[in-house]
């Protein structure tokens, strides 16, 4: 039964740091609704789930109506006027037969809402725990609703992974060091990650791999092994395991063995009695991820042995404590670009040749595209391709290649595009939801991994907004069935109240993210445009190519796109189901959304829409900074409606992404114009009447620069000062019409120094601003005056007229040398 909502608007609460994310429990209006006045709780220790469900209830009660409800413990209450929590067998010892509640499974629960009496019980403590947050869920946003009904996960595995390193840095982190571990060994103060356990179990997610799957072996040492044990003990209360990832190396390189072949019995050995001293201080650890023989990494192949029986090593050592191994099917090497069979997409699929080699308690970890967290991959067919082997998708919530947290980006209806897709499988329905479940080939085991780099940031990832994702994730590994929007609009009302208005505008900033995001960064499935070889983030998509990695464009002066068809190509596309291959196969039958993933085509090659290939790339990248631009605008419109403190810090992210998504729109539409010599038919690119280039202003203390990739600035020439320690100024004659304008600066916020600038009119200081960007955002800054590093800021209304004197000021500090590309004057409604 969906929300019923009786508040138009409401008072706004104080100022929020994010901290308690979705679970504010904030004040709504009593409004003479019943509640229990009493709660029931069936469990007496104090670290039980049971016992948590019971405190939460009692605190969200009160943060949310103001209203106490007494806690016992003694006995089952028989008032009309009570909520009652524990599992089915706890209720039925202590409250007698229990009639009209189904058999549950695994984590599952029953929720019944009856005026005020409420039932809440689980298959499991942990399920219990679940239910008591559906059910202050309902009430925090306003829904009274008489329900009865039963919720099961859809998997049993819903884990999250950290990338966290033992010095206490988070590889691909984008909200703050690591709330796990510091100088080495697991931090004393784990109260954030009690924390972040309930956030977890809010979200149904039940076990949390803490450690980086590049992972160091010191983790195993027996200090360390102590501190997981403390760690485990903070998320147990929450019903979150621990899990941990592993280098396979580590009886080499930690135990002192001169081998670490998966089948030699002193390698055995050593896993089986590391194995034995975890679960001696974690008896309920979930188990191992692992990820071999990629990136770099070790692994069986070393010693010519199997992928399978490296996965195996770890799951008989798991296998008596009931543990899991999850094992990464990202397994590549180099690949050689000249060889125009050569495709890393297609790495993946030697898992389809161990099928039926696992062990029961394997489990293959499958991103969800062949490649590597892109912006829009097709399906992985290897979840079409193992029929005796358990799968579970690997999704991203950290935003790695997706504007790491620095852009609103909301991923669930990309992620949907993989669950929801149909792959044919022998001719019948094989929807990937359903075949990592568990359901479509009848595994035992199945479910979702994510990567979710919190840190140590009071908005968790990075910025209040990225949150969505995480929530989201939780929801749809429970039921990825799911509404992508309805997720998003419950998570809306949690997060920052019940005002209609803000459900409506935060709903379609969201919703309109990702496609907007694809449209600005990289589009046709030619992959997110980004920098491979340095940080992800910003434009350079001539990285791509001309290196071993694999995620090439092929792009050339007049073809661009991999062939990854069976009759010419890389025969990618024969690895899917008959039906589907058929689909790739044919240019013709081939979305156009994933055009240039699967056919190398002629720039001027006409896409199902009329558009040449070139024509939709120069349109879908102003498109997409159209989109961007209105986030500000929805965002600002939402000012009184929502905290200062939370309305702030989002509004600094969303005037930054306005900023950086024309940034991403010139470098990539300059790129492919330069590369292709075929002009946009609208004249837009390249054209930019209302912009001063640095360098044609009158220099003092400043020099020409050729910035590289040249795309990353405007006719690839920025200034910068002589040298650290001279203050520059630019210098130039205004020639454009008398009126009021928005000025914008595009400049370069290196890493390393925090440059200052002034800007002045007629000797007149109009605006002034610091490079501090690593301070400010999210993303990895960079070194370089790159594509990450560029970056615009805009004073909006400055009167100017014909014939004023503009000049600016840069302080280098640091090895920030005070950068500038360009200044532009735009009139009222100009995007530039």
């Amino acid at each position: 039964m969906r929300v019923l909502f009786f508040f138009a608007t409401l008072s706004l609460v104080s100022a929020e740091n994010g901290l308690d994310g979705w679970l504010r429990y904030a004040p709504l209006p009593y409004n003479d609704q019943k509640l229990p006045a009493h709660i029931v709780v069936l469990n007496t220790t104090e670290a039980s789930p049971v016992y948590v469900a019971g405190a939460e209830l009692q605190n969200g009660l009160k943060g949310i109506y103001g209203t106490h409800a007494e806690v016992s413990h003694e006995q089952c209450e028989n008032s009309s006027s009570a909520a009652i929590v524990g599992t089915v067998e706890q209720y039925q010892i202590a409250c007698g037969s229990l009639n009209g509640v189904p058999e549950l499974d695994e984590d599952g629960f029953w929720l019944s809402t009856w005026g005020n009496k409420v039932q809440i019980l689980g298959q499991n403590e942990r399920g219990a725990l679940y239910g008591a947050f559906e059910y202050l869920s309902m009430l925090a946003q306003g829904n009274f609703s008489e329900v009865s009904y039963a919720s099961n996960p859809s998997a049993a595995i819903r884990w999250v992974n950290q990338w966290d390193n033992m010095d206490g840095s988070i590889e691909r982190g984008y909200g703050g060091s690591s709330i796990f571990f510091k100088n080495g060994a697991v931090v004393d103060d784990l109260s954030r990650v009690t924390q972040y356990a309930r956030l977890l179990a809010s979200a149904r997610i039940n076990a949390a791999v803490v450690n980086n799957v590049n992972a160091n072996a010191t983790l195993l040492d027996q200090e360390n092994m102590k501190g997981l044990g403390r760690i485990a003990d903070a998320l147990r209360p929450y019903g979150v395991q621990i899990g941990i990832s592993l280098n396979f190396a580590s009886p080499e390189t930690l135990g002192g063995l001169d081998t670490f072949d998966p089948l030699d019995s002193s390698v055995i050995k050593w896993w089986s009695n590391i194995t034995d001293q975890i679960y001696q201080r974690v008896p309920d650890m979930a188990g191992y991820l692992v990820k071999a023989n990629s990136e770099g990494q070790p692994g069986p192949l070393t010693y010519n042995r199997t992928l399978a029986q490296g996965a195996n090593l770890f799951a008989k050592a798991l296998h008596p404590y009931g543990g899991i191994v999850m094992f990464r099917a990202f397994v590549y090497n180099q690949l050689n670009e000249s060889n125009w069979k050569a495709d890393r997409a297609k790495a993946a699929m030697e898992f389809k040749y161990l099928d039926g080699e696992f062990e029961e308690n394997v489990v293959l970890q499958i991103k969800y595209g062949p490649i590597d967290f892109q912006v829009r991959e097709p399906t992985s067919p290897l979840f079409a391709n193992l029929f005796n082997t358990s799968t579970a998708i690997e999704l991203e919530v950290t935003q790695e290649y997706l504007g790491q947290q620095s852009h609103l980006v909301y991923l669930p209806p990309l992620w949907k595009t993989v669950l929801d897709f149909d792959l044919r499988v022998d001719h019948k329905p094989s929807l990937v939801r359903d075949i990592i479940t568990g359901r479509r080939f009848n595994r035992k085991l199945g479910g979702s991994a994510a990567v979710v780099n919190v840190g140590s940031n009071t908005t968790w990832l990075g910025g209040h907004l990225s949150m969505s994702n995480l929530y989201a994730y939780g929801r749809l590994a429970w039921d990825p069935a799911d509404d992508s929007q309805s997720i998003l609009q419950d998570w809306i009302r949690l997060t920052f109240g019940l005002d209609r208005t803000v459900l409506d505008t935060i709903t379609q900033m969201s919703m309109e993210s990702w496609p907007a995001y694809e449209n600005y960064t990289g589009n046709l499935g030619i992959q997110t445009l980004t920098d491979i070889l340095y940080t992800h983030y910003g434009p350079n998509p001539a990285s791509q190519d001309n290196n071993g990695w694999g995620q090439w464009t092929r792009a050339d002066h007049t073809t661009i796109g991999m062939d990854r068809t069976v009759s010419n190509g890389t025969g990618f596309s024969g690895q899917y189901p008959t039906e589907i291959a058929a689909m790739y196969e044919n240019i013709d039958t081939t979305p156009d959304n994933l055009l240039l993933w699967f056919h190398h085509v002629n720039y001027t090659h006409r896409l199902h829409s009329g558009k040449t290939v070139i024509q939709h790339f120069y349109d879908a990248h102003y498109s997409g900074v159209e989109t961007a631009q209105t986030f500000l605008v929805q965002w600002d419109s939402l000012k009184g409606k929502i905290d200062d403190e939370r309305h702030k810090a989002v509004r600094r992210q969303l005037d930054y992404q306005t900023g950086h998504s024309i940034i991403w729109r010139d470098a990539i539409n300059d790129f492919y114009y330069n590369l292709s010599g075929i002009p946009d038919a609208l004249n837009r690119v390249g054209h930019h009447p209302w912009r001063i280039e640095a360098e044609s202003m009158l220099l003092d203390g400043y020099k020409q620069y050729t910035v590289n990739p040249f795309e990353t600035a405007a006719k690839s020439i920025a200034i910068v000062t002589i040298s650290n320690d001279t203050v520059g100024t630019a210098t130039t004659r205004l020639n454009f019409p008398s009126e009021t304008y928005d000025l914008v600066v595009n400049y370069y916020d290196l890493y390393g120094g925090q440059s200052r600038w002034q800007i002045y009119l007629n000797g007149k200081q109009v605006g002034e601003w610091l490079g501090n960007s690593e301070n400010t955002f999210s993303h990895t800054p960079s070194i370089y005056l790159d594509g990450h590093s560029a970056t615009r800021i805009k004073f909006r209304g400055v009167k100017i007229n014909k014939g004023d004197t503009l000049k600016i000021v840069g302080t280098p500090d640091g090895v920030e040398p005070a950068p500038l590309d360009y200044v532009a004057f735009l009139p009222q409604g100009v995007i530039d």
